[in-house]
């Protein structure tokens, strides 16, 4: 039986979803996994999304036979401009209720602004900036209407930080995700439902192999600047739980996200620029 909100507290709420479910976008791998593998241990049962229905089916399989929960697996392309909608209308047709919207899927181009094909710039934008904002619009009623809800948007640590060439319009997109996160928390206060940005830094997972840019970012950056999927979804779960705004997992990089708002603009650009043409001369 569904469990109504007002018969869990919110320390119930972080230690026992069971009866809740959660959809996961750009769940076939990296942190999108991560969150899935969180969630269920927490008992929620789960909407997995991504493109590929391989990795999401193998998941899919592990998680129900070591949780014993539901999982159900919708395969979409959200950088489709009918995807939003398509997905809650298929989760809809299957009788699902949506507790908790963890907005993941995402990925960059590094060849720079120009060199990059538009139709990517395009995708990018739609993957990562209106396919959160429309399943928001989407889910989040009916979380207001049943008094509950969790909004988990993955940005990234780059969305704090000053622009970089190259990869130019990850962090922007990453920013706007940060702050309408942050009104959208301000907005729904005292409704029961939750909204958090999650902000990880570099973090151990295919992203950087799918962009082409394992090599250099291996080399330009040391070991401990690094943190594992895991640990980035577990802080992103217990931050949502906790209903703060912004969570920036690891206090390095939360010291990294700081330094810049402490220099002068031109100063930041200038440090960040250098650092990127750096990047491709490794």
């Amino acid at each position: 039986m569904r469990p109504t909100p007002a018969a869990l507290s919110p320390p119930e709420m972080i230690d026992a979803g069971r009866g809740l479910t959660a959809l996961i976008t750009g769940a076939s791998a990296g942190i999108g996994a991560a969150l899935a593998r969180t969630y269920a241990e927490k008992g929620w049962d789960l909407v997995l999304t991504a493109r590929r229905a391989g990795p999401l089916e193998a998941l899919a399989q592990t998680l129900r036979r070591d949780h014993g929960i539901e999982v159900s697996v919708i395969p979409a392309d959200l950088a489709e401009p009918d995807a939003s909608a398509g997905l809650v209308e298929a989760m809809a047709a299957q009788g699902l209720t949506i507790d908790a919207l963890v907005n993941n899927a995402g990925f960059s181009r590094t060849t720079g602004f120009l060199a990059t094909d538009p139709a990517d710039h395009a995708a990018m934008v739609r993957v990562m900036l209106s396919a959160p904002i429309e399943l928001s619009r989407l889910l989040i009623p009916g979380m207001v209407e049943r008094g509950f809800g969790r909004v988990l948007n993955v940005a990234s640590l780059a969305g704090l930080m000053p622009a970089t060439g190259g990869d130019t319009l990850y962090g922007p997109i990453k920013g706007f995700l940060i702050k309408a996160s942050a009104g959208l928390h301000l907005e729904l206060q005292g409704m029961g439902v939750h909204v958090t940005a999650l902000c990880p830094g570099y973090t151990l997972t295919e992203f950087h192999d799918v962009n082409g840019s394992r090599d250099q970012v291996s080399s330009a950056y040391p070991a401990w600047m690094w943190q594992t999927a895991d640990h980035v979804a577990r802080v992103g779960y217990a931050a949502v739980e906790a209903n703060r705004a912004r969570v920036v997992p690891g206090w390095r990089n939360t010291l990294l996200a700081a330094i810049p708002k402490l220099l002068p603009d031109a100063v930041a650009l200038k440090i960040i620029g250098g650092h990127a043409r750096r990047l491709k001369r490794i």
